[in-house]
């Protein structure tokens, strides 16, 4: 078995994928005006809109409700990152600065225009640099 994606599920598709383009500096694939997929080499993340959950499962979901959930993005410099991202994210959506985790990584938080944690962390302990070695 394969892990292959995480689904996120807005009202307002269109923004979120401007927003994790923008963060992320990667090209989102639109298949529908409902549905699109940022791609990167280990993972996608899809983003639909509303009104696909009643093609999945009536009622199984609802947009900018999570809080449980952290989306998580390996990048080469987080410290870079932030500095890249404090002209776009609002100050307020920021829930910590790069800030070094006992597990060894280096890691932000910050959540996306739904309220979505997400975290961008760069391994910084020799443990943490094996285990993310590409």
């Amino acid at each position: 078995m394969d892990f292959v994606s995480i689904r996120v599920i807005t009202g307002d598709v269109a923004r979120l994928v401007a927003f994790y383009e923008m963060a992320t500096g990667v090209q989102t694939t639109w298949f529908t005006e409902d549905f699109a997929e940022l791609r990167t080499p280990i993972a996608t993340l899809a983003v639909a809109g509303t009104r696909t959950v009643p093609l999945l499962a009536p009622g199984s979901s609802r947009a900018a409700d999570n809080h449980s959930v952290i989306l998580e993005f390996l990048v080469d410099d987080v410290d870079a990152a932030y500095k890249r991202l404090a002209g776009s994210v609002p100050a307020s959506d920021f829930v910590n600065e790069p800030t070094t985790m006992p597990w060894g990584n280096r890691s932000l938080l910050f959540r996306d225009p739904d309220g979505n944690l997400v975290n961008f962390f760069t391994p910084v302990t020799a443990a943490a640099k094996e285990k993310f070695a590409r």
